[in-house]
């Protein structure tokens, strides 16, 4: 379908939850949308992108996307900003103002959580975020809901001249469905018009705000009574009736089909006085929600009486195989075999690097490396922290390992006077929230040795463009940021700057050696791309000559997962010890030929696989 056609009937398609959010944006005629990748809301932009009629960005992290979605609202037009849920951490400072000047044009915030950490540090609970900002929050439980709930966002911050939160989930992000989307609406831009009294956020204006945000929370109690997104469900099963909201309302109705269910899609403010009622219906009244039990302190404070997490955990996602074996312990219910998913153990496949990521080179080396503790950051190079290589010792969060490395230093205890302080970070990592922490280091007069890993994308989100690739989200040509010029801005000497081929394993290897006993600020840049967007370039796979192969296991120490282990054999050495030798090989499927393995294989096994005469490092197209 042309993304600009207008349409005259409704259109049905298979689409998940993250694009139903793009295509409500579009329908609801948002003109602005802006995020940072992030999963599990990285889908997000990348539908939105396809609709020629809407500008679209990736911004360089998620408070700046933000405040061009405000920028938006402020000239009039409707926006939309896309994060998952750390970003709103990144976000908060802006966030924060904004419930005080409200919203103009329609504002919408899409805060995607991964309730069971698939691919998160942490479980954090966004919808406290409306309640610290005294912001409605509207919770999808599906697909089409998701679709419904940003249209309908739209029409809410408008009418009430507030910015409103959209909370996802993991499973409403990725999970499919059948949507019907309806006839696209068009929205006027009415113009940035002057108004210092509400839009400069000096003390004496935030002042006057604070009253209006206190009527607005009223009108939205009112609100909550009345909209249609909440709704009670009768059931013919009165023992025991069900809060819930989001993903989980789909769990309870697997669970208990015949319970009673008070389904929340605008849960915040809570409509304490209608569940109340509710309550008085059944004999007991469970509140079901991921993670938190936000809603049931909420509910507890009120006088009301449920239960909650005193039945289920506080984390991971309420699955029926979760929730049922406590509610049916409280409703003195026997569980039949066949109410629960039967589990069974799956084989250990710990996460690791791809074949040929040019990260492996580098934590070979970093495992190497001693006397030296390494500050990580958040990206695929977070994976270091594993086996085989066991080369990193902190993550906190994105931009964290300048900082952290900051405060190593100049934190260390006399145990560690001799020892070298490390941090590595990736390039979109570094442009996200990494500069100021080396703006620190250099300021201060620190001494830490920077491993800035520029693969040309953001890698772990599944490669999406960066200042480092010199396209925009569009994938059109723009400005490329050039990380030498922009270090040395940043305070570092030139000369300690060195652009290194992490292919080239001896070269880093004596770089990093070099570098972290110099005693000020250096920097490494590693200058390869990711092997999963199209600037990489295969060379021919290689093997292993099985009549050389001695089972010495250093190859295996690269990590690289195209290599195999055929057998291991264990032997006693001359000295009386016992050593286990593995003997491998590599699968030509997968191999690229980046020649990584080559460089620690003693007995020179590994061969082209074909007839090539020469094993060349990877180069950028």
């Amino acid at each position: 379908m042309n993304a600009v056609e207008p349409r005259s009937a409704d259109l049905r398609q298979f689409i998940s939850g993250n694009e139903a959010v793009a295509q409500a944006a579009r329908d609801a005629g948002v003109k602005v949308a802006a995020a940072y990748p992030g999963t599990p809301s990285t889908e997000i932009l990348e539908y939105v992108s396809k609709y020629p009629d809407m500008y679209s960005e990736w911004s360089i992290n998620e408070k700046v996307s933000l405040e061009v979605a405000i920028g938006a609202s402020l000239a009039g037009s409707r926006a939309l900003c896309a994060m998952k849920h750390v970003g709103m951490n990144v976000a908060s400072d802006a966030f924060m103002t904004q419930t005080l000047i409200g919203a103009v044009g329609g504002l919408v915030i899409v805060v995607a959580d991964d309730v069971g950490l698939s691919s998160s540090q942490n479980e954090q609970d966004s919808r406290y975020w409306g309640r610290f900002a005294h912001l409605p929050v509207l919770e999808p439980s599906d697909a089409q809901e998701a679709y419904e709930m940003t249209r309908a966002a739209y029409g809410i911050s408008e009418q009430f001249e507030v910015p409103v939160i959209v909370r996802l989930t993991t499973r409403i992000c990725h999970v499919k469905g059948v949507v019907v989307t309806h006839e696209p609406e068009t929205h006027e831009s009415t113009g940035f018009k002057k108004d210092p009294s509400r839009y400069v956020m000096v003390p004496g204006n935030a002042k006057t705000r604070i009253p209006l945000m206190m009527t607005r929370d009223e009108a939205l109690k009112t609100y909550t009574t009345k909209t249609t997104l909440n709704r009670v469900e009768a059931g013919s099963d009165s023992r025991v009736g069900f809060v819930t909201s989001g993903a989980a309302y789909y769990h309870v109705k697997e669970a208990f089909p015949d319970a009673p269910v008070f389904k929340l899609g605008f849960s915040h403010p809570a409509p304490i006085e209608a569940i109340r009622e509710f309550s008085t219906t059944v004999e007991n009244t469970v509140v079901i929600e991921e993670v938190e039990p936000l809603l049931e302190t909420e509910l507890r404070a009120a006088g009301v009486e449920v239960h909650g997490k005193d039945l289920v955990p506080k984390i991971g996602e309420m699955a029926p195989a979760v929730i049922t074996p406590p509610v049916s312990k409280l409703i003195g219910e026997a569980i039949a075999e066949s109410a629960l998913i039967p589990t069974h153990e799956v084989f250990p496949r710990p996460p690791t690097m791809c074949v040929a990521c040019p990260h492996l080179g580098i934590y070979y080396c970093l495992s190497h490396i001693k006397n030296t503790i390494i500050s990580g950051d958040i990206g695929c190079y977070t994976l270091g922290a594993g086996h085989p290589w066991n080369a990193l010792d902190t993550t906190i969060s994105m931009g964290a390992s300048l900082s952290v490395a900051q405060g190593l230093d100049k934190g260390r205890a006399d145990s560690d006077a001799n020892k070298n302080v490390l941090a590595v970070i990736g390039d979109s990592t570094f442009l996200h929230m990494g500069m100021q922490g080396l703006l620190d280091i250099t300021y201060n007069q620190g001494n830490v040795t920077i491993l800035l890993l520029d693969n040309r994308a953001v890698g772990m989100t599944g490669g999406q463009d960066a200042p480092s690739s010199g396209l925009n989200l569009q994938g059109e040509k723009t400005m490329q940021v050039d990380f030498r010029k922009l270090c040395e801005a940043l305070g570092v000497k030139p000369e300690r700057i060195h652009e290194v081929n992490p292919y080239e394993m001896p070269v880093l290897f004596k770089a990093l050696r070099t570098e972290v006993k110099i005693p000020e600020p250096s920097v490494i840049i590693t200058n390869q791309p990711c092997v999963l967007t199209e600037r990489y370039s295969k060379l021919p796979p290689l093997k292993v000559e099985a009549d050389k192969c001695t089972g010495c296991s250093n190859c295996l120490d690269v990590g690289c997962p195209a290599i195999l282990v055929d057998r291991r054999e264990t032997v006693v050495k001359p000295n009386g010890k016992e050593k286990e030798l593995a003997f491998v090989s590599i699968d030509t499927a997968a191999c690229t030929g980046c020649g990584l393995c080559t460089k620690p294989c003693a007995p020179d096994a590994i061969v082209p696989a074909f007839n090539v005469s020469k094993i060349d490092a990877v180069e950028i197209k």
